[in-house]
Parts: structure tokens; sequence; C-alpha cells
């Protein structure tokens, strides 16, 4: 038969205790600190502070030897762009720098392109050039 339903029963203010209920002996360790921990995710952790990895730099170099071509090759081949100022240099020397840009250009897979009367722009192959700025040099002047 059903037992009789007792209010005080019902919420759990019978003194008597259940035999069918037996405690854990496990503690139940709770946390130490007061913040609630959060499940360790790391596929949601993003880096703020990382460094481009396609980042483009455009050195400006003014040689005044021949040597000084080698320095300029040297940053055409680690990717950067480079816009050199034959200025400083008699032209002679400044035609054998164009020379020898002209050959480290092609081997990068980039491109040399003049922008200017004595300015010439060095690009490796992740640039691209556009427009013509020594067509339009010319217009200026004589205006």
């Amino acid at each position: 038969m059903a037992e009789k339903f007792s209010l005080s029963k019902f919420f759990g203010m019978n003194d008597d205790y259940d035999e069918d209920y037996q405690e854990d002996p496990t503690p139940v360790a709770k946390p130490t600190s007061a913040a609630p921990s959060r499940p360790n995710d790391s596929r949601k952790v993003v880096a703020m502070r990382t460094a481009k990895p396609n980042t483009s730099h455009i050195a400006i170099c003014e040689p005044r030897i021949y040597s000084d071509a080698k320095s300029i090759a040297k940053q055409l081949t680690n990717g950067d762009a480079v816009l050199v100022n034959f200025a400083r240099v008699d032209e002679t020397q400044a035609q054998r720098i164009v020379d020898f840009l002209n050959g480290t250009a092609f081997a990068v897979g980039g491109e040399i392109k003049r922008i200017g009367e004595q300015i010439f722009l060095c690009t490796p192959h992740n640039f691209e050039v556009s427009g013509d700025v020594a067509a339009n040099l010319g217009t200026q002047f004589k205006q």
C-alpha cells in the first residue's frame, strides 16, 4: 500500500534517515582561487602581439661606391624593396651598380624600374609596381 503523504517528509524535515543513502567516502576538493576555473582550450587562444608574416619593407639607399651594391642586393634577396638614389655616384659607377642590381632582381624573380632621373626602384617577386612615373616626370618639368 501507499505510504501516507507527509509535508515534513517531503521537505526533508524528517529525522528518519534513509537506509539506501550512503555517503561518498571521497571528499570533494574546492578550488582555492575565487575566480571560476575555465576549460583549457588552446584552439581559441589568439596571440595579440604577433609579428605580421607578410610585412613589406622598402629601404632607401644612396650608394657612393660600387661595393655598396652588395648591401643593396642583400636587402633585395631578403625580400625587401629598395629605392636607390644615384645622386652621389658618377655615371659609370651608377651603370655598373644598375647592371649588378638588374641581375640580382632577375635572380629573385623581381624587377628594377627607373622612377626618376637618378632614382631606381628594385623590387623582389612579392611586390607589384603599377604606373609609369618616368613618363610623367618629363611632362612635369616642361610645364
